[in-house]
């Protein structure tokens, strides 16, 4: 296995096997791997020969007062894990070389980054979708592997991927959890261990909701009001949002005629926690 921190050097390790007709996965990460991320290098191994794994802690996609500075960094780890499940090369570049001085472009995908998280996190789509640009420019993947748990971020990596023809094919990995259900997150270890019991209500209100779904109910609000039923058995949950939107596009829907996506975000503690599932 590889360890590339150059984006040049990327580049043209990318562009030589692109020459060799080596078909090229990439699976980009902040870092701190868990189950979760291990899944999607088995996904991103299925559809391709040569795994790019980036490990990249992105400021701009940090607003003020947010977890840029203690964001969990575990590379000795990281990298360990990534050798052990297959990846070829590591991308670790640092902040300077990604965001040279005076670094002025962004990309931004207009209406799905202003929704749901977008809500309380101005700019974090933006910078979520440029630094996914600048991976793309420089590992030059045919695949790129993205996990479901981060849902508003897949839409919005497909809706840019198709109106910026980037040549790519996007695949999803489902969410990895934990066995009380609890979706594996990198922030899950801010969790006290009072506070970590109590995480997995989520779940538990996004299966009760789904378990609703399939009994007939069709009405948002009411599956909505379900999942909000056990978040407020616990006071120390303070609920962010819970909304259903359209699997596809995020729009808002008013009556469960076709995929949507039941999304949940809340802050437990000092953690923001997110989670979702999709009603079919």
């Amino acid at each position: 296995m590889e360890i590339i921190t150059s984006p040049q050097a990327m580049l043209r390790h990318a562009s030589q096997h692109r020459e060799n007709k080596t078909r090229i996965a990439l699976v980009p990460t902040m870092g701190a791997l868990h189950e979760g991320h291990c899944s999607l290098i088995t996904i991103a191994k299925e559809h391709a020969d040569h795994i790019i794994l980036s490990l990249f802690v992105n400021p701009l996609q940090f607003g003020a007062n947010e977890d840029f500075e203690t964001y969990p960094q575990t590379h000795t780890t990281d990298i360990a894990q990534a050798k052990t499940h297959g990846v070829d090369v590591i991308f670790m570049p640092n902040t300077h070389d990604l965001y040279p001085e005076n670094h002025q472009t962004t990309v931004t995908v207009n209406t799905i980054e202003n929704v749901l998280c977008g809500k309380s996190r101005p700019n974090h789509f933006s910078g979520v979708a440029t630094i996914v640009a600048k991976l793309f420019q420089l590992t030059r993947p045919h695949v790129a592997v993205f996990g479901e748990k981060d849902y508003q971020q897949l839409v919005l990596i497909k809706r840019m991927v198709l109106d910026l023809h980037f040549p790519i094919e996007i695949k999803s990995g489902a969410i990895i959890r934990h066995d009380d259900g609890l979706a594996q997150s990198s922030r899950n270890t801010y969790l006290s261990t009072q506070e970590r019991t109590i995480a997995p209500c989520i779940y538990q209100g996004l299966s009760a909701a789904q378990h609703q779904h399939q009994q007939g109910e069709t009405d948002p609000h009411r599956l909505c009001t379900t999942v909000q039923q056990h978040l407020d058995k616990h006071p120390s949950i303070a609920i962010e949002y819970i909304e259903i939107r359209d699997a596809e596009t995020l729009e808002t829907v008013t009556a469960l005629t076709k995929p949507a996506v039941l999304a949940v975000a809340i802050v437990l503690g000092k953690t923001r926690l997110i989670d979702n599932i999709v009603l079919k």
